[in-house]
């Protein structure tokens, strides 16, 4: 990337420039497993995945203007079934065909579209063998009254085989009463992608009303980072995580009557402080030492979109993370639009002037 991409970077990210860009890390950065363009030889082939699932980890990280890199940007689209479809393509109509979903994300420049059955199956034989496809197969159903959050399968792993999907995509509610049964669910559904081929990717949302209190702990460092944990204990090749915002979730649950999970003073005076980079890191060391991907998305659509990706890229990049998964803040836009947000953020993993911290 040349100067005037790298300055625009630094543009965008403002006042906050400085403080993001000049940060050292508690844990060093040598004991992590960095991305790069040797990543699935270099961290993947050791393990116990098969050989084709390393093809389809490669497929992926070859596609799209990070290709190469060992960084990836995805475009997730499965709004209509989560948060309706009106509510989600009432700002754009154009996304209700799902061709334009797999559109953007190719003009986007991104490594892989990531979607329901519905719509990558609509134009599989037309784009699958173009970009990468992620099947995401489970959602949360939300026409129910009244409405409950519960992610429920909607599609096969052999359906996301058939129609030429790389990997597959569920997500778990860590920490509600339907997360047991969602573990053993998609771990069963992990290990038949495995076999087949396809690699895995797993959203790893804490959900719980508990969990709000004097702040928002869904996105606590140490909560996060442990449901990242359980993550690839089911092999979950790539973990995705919302951008950490705050720590301390586990002291903030538990009394000394009611006493929640298990704590270390270290989780929070030697792995980590209350920069957001080195949040960002705790949660990469629970992914293995980034032995498996850390992808993070950050920050409710608005104003200030293209300011929240690039500063999300920017600490995901620095904590030791593999890239973004960008939704609405792309196809909520017109296509130019977000096909612009989505080439800001690759330009963040693009520029050799922001550096692992």
């Amino acid at each position: 990337m040349g100067d005037s991409a790298a300055t625009n970077v630094l543009d965008l990210l403002g006042a906050d420039a400085e403080a993001l860009l000049r940060h050292v890390c508690k844990v060093p950065k040598d004991a992590l497993h960095l991305p790069g363009p040797d990543f699935v030889d270099r961290v993947v082939a050791p393990s116990d995945r098969p050989p084709a699932v390393l093809r389809s980890l490669q497929q992926m990280f070859d596609c799209g203007r990070l290709g190469g890199t060992g960084y990836l940007s995805i475009l997730p689209v499965d709004q209509g079934i989560e948060h309706s479809a009106g509510a989600s393509f009432a700002k754009n109509p154009l996304y209700f065909d799902p061709e334009n979903i797999v559109k953007l994300a190719l003009e986007g420049g991104c490594n892989a579209v990531a979607s329901t059955l519905g719509v990558l199956g609509a134009c599989s034989r037309r784009y699958a063998h173009r970009i990468p496809f992620v099947l995401k197969f489970n959602h949360n159903e939300f026409l129910t009254y009244p409405n409950r959050f519960d992610q429920i399968f909607f599609a096969s792993i052999r359906q996301a085989k058939d129609l030429g999907a790389v990997a597959v995509g569920a997500t778990i509610y860590f920490g509600s009463p339907e997360s047991s049964r969602q573990i053993v669910e998609v771990s069963q559904a992990f290990a038949t992608a495995h076999e087949l081929g396809m690699a895995t990717v797993l959203w790893c949302y804490l959900r719980n009303p508990a969990f709000k209190k004097d702040k928002d702990y869904h996105v606590s460092a140490d909560l996060t980072g442990q449901a990242n944990h359980l993550g690839v204990t089911i092999e979950a090749d790539i973990i995705k995580q919302k951008l950490p915002e705050n720590n301390g979730g586990y002291l903030a649950l538990g009394t000394k009557d009611n006493p929640y999970g298990k704590t270390d003073k270290r989780m929070y005076t030697e792995l980590a402080t209350d920069h957001p980079i080195d949040l960002a890191r705790y949660q990469v060391i629970n992914c293995y030492m980034g032995r498996a991907g850390l992808i993070n998305s950050g920050g409710a659509s608005g104003d200030n979109d293209l300011h929240e990706a690039v500063r999300t890229a920017v600490i995901n990049k620095r904590a030791g993370g593999m890239g973004l998964i960008s939704g609405r803040k792309a196809f909520q836009k017109p296509m130019r639009d977000g096909v612009t947000l989505l080439n800001a953020i690759q330009d963040v993993y693009l520029s050799p002037d922001i550096t692992v911290a």
